[in-house]
């Protein structure tokens, strides 16, 4: 249990996260008093801040900082003093240092695009937030490429859509993720759902018809989990209300390799989907059936094969490191096999157990797995990939993560997935439908960004769809274009 007083300070988030790095798991009290092993307590005082550390054994760490004129200089020099403490105390050292926010690529983007030169990025990266010389590499390769992927859009001009799906087969043991089992749908619910998202899609086509159209990504949960008849549905309901002209990807996560059949990826090239996914996430059939992932390693490569047939020319290929009772040997077992298929993208995700997650919610079912992650297993992927052409273009971190390591998705040239770009760098507006799904409206001129969410549970997002659509109305229609007002009462689906 740590202990967090503060008096007068504002930074206790990034605090808390800090911490959180350094001792996974803990719990935090605000009381003076109780019973803790540690106690960070701050206080603001005319023109810097006092603060120190007092750990389990007695001893006391203490230190100072100045108040800058920018507030992120403040909470910079807080954050150092901090981890320096901590690194010396636990002899840990946090490959991405100081940065707890999962978009460490966009500083240095930010710094490229002003002109920066690498060395400068480099020096700031390390100087301000600590960062390993191997994270300060990938960051910046990672930055350069996605600058390079990215320049040639039209943020002001284009959008993004991303098409919610909440079901799958069954929940994997690791996701926090809004999903339900599909089979609890299907008896006039699901179809029920995709009524209201179709409703949904209709009014947002028409909030953006004055905007170009250039990535669109279908995700959840799985959308396999439909039946090809109702992807077929939602599919031409896109090619119906929306301007494709200036598509330049559409991105289907067919994900678990047990909700893919022939028809259903038949229906896909029909629509001229070009990336799907097809994720194992291990190779190791041990690990499959802990987790909950309800198919076999044959399978995955069964899907892969028929995709291939089928035409399909960009699948991605997720894999998850740290998983439980999963040891290095496992991960280069699953990285030779992953790549003997040859995929046009790989995703590697460190395992990051969320509130949410079986993992955390029963805890007793998994409480004699061993998880861990090593920077040998990171190090594993990342060579595997750079072997087999696959180069990192976007990245991002997340809280909870074993080992405190980051998310890399590797592509062959001209592979990579746009959408999960911008997700990232938030540069474009992106417009989400769909239950759980949270749409980001970019302001660039005001350099601020909105975001609009839609309920989690399906059965409230089918009852509140008006609502949530009007939401979005306030923030996508321009005040001065009163004529695109949106009557509901007449959409027909």
């Amino acid at each position: 249990m740590i202990e967090i007083l503060l008096k007068d300070v504002l930074f206790e988030q990034d605090i808390r996260e800090l911490l959180m790095a350094f001792y996974p798991g803990e719990e935090f009290i605000h009381e003076s008093g109780a019973k803790a092993f540690l106690t960070f307590w701050a206080e603001h005082l005319e023109d810097h801040y006092r603060a120190f550390l007092r750990f389990g054994d007695g001893s006391k760490r203490e230190f100072t900082f100045r108040e800058h004129t920018e507030r992120i200089d403040t909470k910079n020099e807080l954050k150092r003093n901090l981890y320096q403490i901590l690194a010396e105390e636990t002899g840990k050292s946090l490959p991405w240092g100081t940065l707890t926010g999962i978009r460490p690529t966009k500083i240095a983007m930010k710094m490229l695009e002003e002109g920066k030169s690498e060395e400068e990025v480099k020096r700031h990266l390390q100087e301000v937030y600590l960062v390993s010389d191997e994270k300060t590499k990938l960051c910046i390769l990672t930055a350069k490429r996605e600058k390079e992927i990215l320049d040639p859009l039209d943020y002001q001009n284009g959008w993004s859509l991303y098409i919610g799906i909440p079901f799958c087969p069954t929940r994997c043991a690791y996701c926090s993720f809004t999903s339900y089992p599909i089979d609890r749908w299907k008896n006039g619910g699901a179809d029920e759902y995709l009524a209201s998202l179709k409703k949904e899609l209709v009014a947002v086509a028409k909030m953006m018809r004055k905007r170009k159209l250039q990535t669109i990504y279908m995700g959840g949960g799985t959308p396999t989990s439909l039946s090809p008849e109702q992807i077929d549905e939602i599919l031409c309901c896109v090619e119906r209300e929306f301007d494709l002209s200036h598509l330049l990807e559409i991105t289907i996560e067919a994900g678990r390799p047990d909700s893919i059949t022939r028809e259903k990826l038949e229906v896909m090239r029909r629509h001229g989907v070009q990336r799907i996914s097809i994720n194992p996430q291990t190779m190791q059939q041990r690990t499959l059936d802990i987790i909950g992932r309800r198919h076999s390693v044959e399978r995955v490569s069964e899907q892969f094969f028929l995709a291939r047939q089928l035409g399909f020319e960009n699948i991605n290929m997720d894999l998850i490191v740290g998983l439980p009772e999963e040891n290095l040997e496992d991960v280069q077992d699953t990285l030779a096999q992953v790549m003997a298929l040859a995929p046009d993208s790989v995703t590697v995700h460190s395992l990051a157990i969320k509130r949410a997650a079986r993992l955390n919610t029963n805890r007793e079912e998994f409480i004699d797995l061993k998880i861990e992650n090593t920077w040998q297993m990171i190090e594993a992927t990342a060579s595997a990939c750079q072997e087999n052409q696959l180069l990192p273009y976007y990245l991002y971190r997340q809280k909870n993560m074993a080992g405190n390591f980051e998310n890399v998705g590797y592509a062959k040239e001209g592979k990579a997935c746009i959408y999960n770009i911008l997700i990232m760098e938030e540069k474009q507006t992106i417009v989400a439908c769909g239950a759980g799904t949270s749409s980001k409206i970019v302001f660039p001129k005001e350099d601020r960004i909105e975001r609009v969410e839609n309920v989690k549970d399906p059965k409230l997002y089918i009852e509140r769809l008006d609502q949530l659509i009007q939401r979005k109305e306030q923030f996508l229609l321009a005040k001065s274009d009163t004529d695109a007002k949106i009557d509901l009462s007449l959409i027909h689906i």
